[in-house]
């Protein structure tokens, strides 16, 4: 039973992937859309446990559902909650031939790889069982996964995560940046908007130097 329910689940996640990808697509309302790109990371981090890579799974429910919901909703709140209306005249066909050579373009790419989970592939059958026999000896950490990360693509994991924090700090700047104009700009249209106020006797010290 459990054999064949286990593609139902996938199958039932993909679809769930895709309506969730439709409706972004085609919503006005960004604080909508922001929710909804949290709950396409919460699906995908499913999709990724079903498929038993737990860290995947741990690093996009984090960083995809977590940190990327709260930046966007910062972003938000400097903004608009609904998206302004595009301008007309412009055509969607440039993008789309783009989209369209790009995705033919990747497919043709993966389809020399092996299939999907084969036992024969070259990952199964020469890269899996050197970590599997050998970390226990060589790093002595109980879990495969933690020792591959860790200690095998230590630099990798290293780079990975300079990447994400240097992004993270490019977009907490223009978030500041973004809020000091606007308060600058705001500040600018109070001051032109309102009349100078004067001190006491201004105006008795004008009338006396025009005399």
């Amino acid at each position: 039973m459990i054999d064949w329910f286990a593609p139902l689940i996938d199958i039932f996640l993909l679809a769930f992937l895709a309506i969730i990808s439709i409706a972004i697509l085609r919503i006005r309302d960004l604080f909508s859309g922001v929710m909804l790109f949290g709950i396409y990371s919460l699906v995908s981090a499913s999709l990724f446990m079903v498929l038993e890579a737990a860290d995947v799974a741990f690093t996009e429910a984090a960083v995809g559902a977590g940190i990327a919901t709260i930046l966007m909703m910062a972003t938000l709140s400097m903004t608009g909650r609904y998206e302004k209306e595009k301008p007309k005249g412009k055509s969607p066909l440039l993008p789309l031939a783009i989209v369209i050579v790009t995705g033919a373009t990747l497919v043709y790419g993966i389809a020399d790889l092996p299939p999907f989970g084969a036992a024969e592939n070259p990952a199964q059958t020469h890269v899996a069982p050197r970590y599997l026999q050998e970390s226990p000896n060589e790093i002595d950490v109980p879990n495969v996964v933690v020792a591959v990360l860790a200690s095998y693509r230590g630099y990798d994991t290293l780079g990975e995560v300079v990447v994400v924090f240097a992004a993270g700090v490019a977009v907490l700047m223009l978030i500041g940046s973004t809020a000091t104009r606007r308060r600058w700009r705001h500040g600018d249209e109070d001051e032109k908007a309102s009349p100078r106020s004067r001190a006491p006797g201004d105006n008795d010290s004008k009338q006396e130097a025009d005399s």
